[in-house]
């Protein structure tokens, strides 16, 4: 089932990028409940997650992973495809309770959202149990990158629950406003479990000694952590070099990014500089 997901994973980046080409031609507010950044940032954002957690989960060991990550690949694609649906008809998605449609919606999206933090407690806590077929290397950035992404998930949970309170004290407008403040705090930990592990996996093609791959990613989880909480501490305090929405953008696409990178430079690698390795070492 693994192809499935996978091929969920690049469909939902692909739609992602389409909206982009769409807001280039039809143009409109980057900002705001109601753009074309919406359908983008989240369709990319969450095709990355399914590729991601599609991959990672092949190193913890967990019998219902199959079922966690088909569970995970379904809700993201739910949450898209209600985003977008929304984009099209010009309203917004989150907080909307402005009709029965528009509120089954935001429900629905809500009800997504906790599906997918349960699914990402489940995750976290099978990374954290031992596994000795597992690469030190890769059982570290596994579980930083798996509770990255649990920190990631509580920022979107306060950005919900703060929506949620001005809707129902009658101010649904200051809901846009107080939910996107954290939007950097939540887009800069989302992907650090991509990150991790694929810098994991670039170190097994490239540093045959498995305590030097252990510290390079003892290293970069703690430089991760310190620009996250960096970020996260800037928003929290409402301080904003750029709007919230750019900010997630850039943090978002700097983590992925790297990542990306790091398994582009790791499948070069590895044809010259491999040395034999446990489960885990990514190879």
């Amino acid at each position: 089932m693994n192809r499935l997901w996978y091929l969920i994973g690049v469909l939902l980046v692909l739609a992602g990028l389409v909206h982009l080409g769409v807001f280039v031609v039809d143009g409109g507010p980057w900002e705001g409940a109601v753009s074309w950044r919406k359908p983008f940032t989240f369709g990319v954002s969450f095709g990355l997650s399914v590729l991601t957690l599609t991959w990672v989960a092949q190193f913890v060991r967990l019998r219902a992973r199959p079922l966690l990550v088909g569970a995970f690949a379904v809700a993201s694609t739910l949450e898209v495809a209600l985003i977008t649906l929304q984009a099209w008809r010009g309203v917004p998605s989150h907080f909307n309770m402005e009709t029965a449609f528009d509120t089954a919606v935001a429900r629905t999206l809500a009800a997504g959202g906790g599906v997918l933090v349960a699914i990402g407690i489940v995750m976290t806590i099978a990374a954290f149990r031992p596994d000795p077929d597992l690469a030190p290397s890769t059982r570290l950035a596994v579980r930083a990158g798996f509770a990255t992404l649990l920190a990631a998930m509580a920022f979107g949970a306060v950005m919900i629950a703060r929506g949620v309170v001005a809707v129902v004290t009658g101010d649904q407008q200051l809901a846009y406003t107080v939910a996107t403040a954290l939007k950097p705090a939540h887009a800069i930990f989302m992907h650090g479990v991509l990150l991790l592990p694929a810098l994991s996996w670039l170190l097994s093609r490239t540093l045959p000694s498995e305590g030097s791959r252990v510290r390079w990613i003892r290293l970069a989880t703690w430089l991760y952590v310190a620009t996250a909480t960096a970020v996260s501490a800037l928003a929290l305090a409402g301080i904003e070099p750029v709007s919230p929405s750019t900010a997630s953008v850039l943090c978002a696409g700097a983590v992925s990014g790297l990542a990306i990178a790091s398994l582009m430079l790791g499948r070069l690698k590895g044809s010259s500089r491999r040395a034999p390795a446990p489960r885990g070492s990514l190879t």
